[in-house]
């Protein structure tokens, strides 16, 4: 069995990882408020600081219900265009010794560096880690083998 603890924090993240239950929730702390209890109470109850649930109030006393809900998150625009991105995928197709590159593998480093070089636009290596996974490439390095391993023995290891 659960404890309380523990099921008030499931129940906060699930609150706060769906859209439509911040607003029911939002929707229930004004409702407090507006049955008589303070916005201390009201915040101690839903697990809030008093400043949150004071600026749920101004928000619905000055937009009614729509002052609730989310405003629509579109993101930060990417730097790449969906042509370069198209470009990117084609390039990771290929062995990065043909294009005169030094290593034989693809990685965050190396991508963000043919990135600059190509397209002048500068990409962090963790974006550009993001990058393989959004064009849904997966980086695969080597295993590596032990210089003084006997292969025959090896061999005889190995799952079928």
């Amino acid at each position: 069995m659960v404890n309380a603890e523990t099921m008030a924090i499931i129940i906060q993240s699930e609150i706060m990882t769906n859209d439509e239950s911040r607003y029911n929730h939002r929707l229930h702390g004004v409702l407090l408020v507006s049955k008589g209890y303070s916005c201390l109470e009201t915040a101690k109850i839903l697990g809030h600081t008093v400043k949150t649930i004071e600026n749920w109030v101004n928000q619905f006393n000055e937009d009614s219900f729509q002052g609730l809900r989310d405003e629509k998150r579109t993101g930060r625009p990417s730097s790449l265009s969906n042509q370069q991105l198209e470009e990117i995928k084609q390039i990771l197709r290929k062995d990065p010794i043909s294009l005169d590159y030094e290593q034989n593998l693809w990685d965050g480093k190396l991508l963000s560096y043919h990135i600059e070089k190509t397209y002048g636009i500068m990409i962090s290596v963790r974006q550009c880690q993001r990058l393989f996974h959004k064009l849904e490439y997966r980086q695969v390095k080597p295993r590596p083998i032990s210089s003084k391993s006997d292969p025959k023995k090896q061999e005889s290891f190995k799952k079928n």
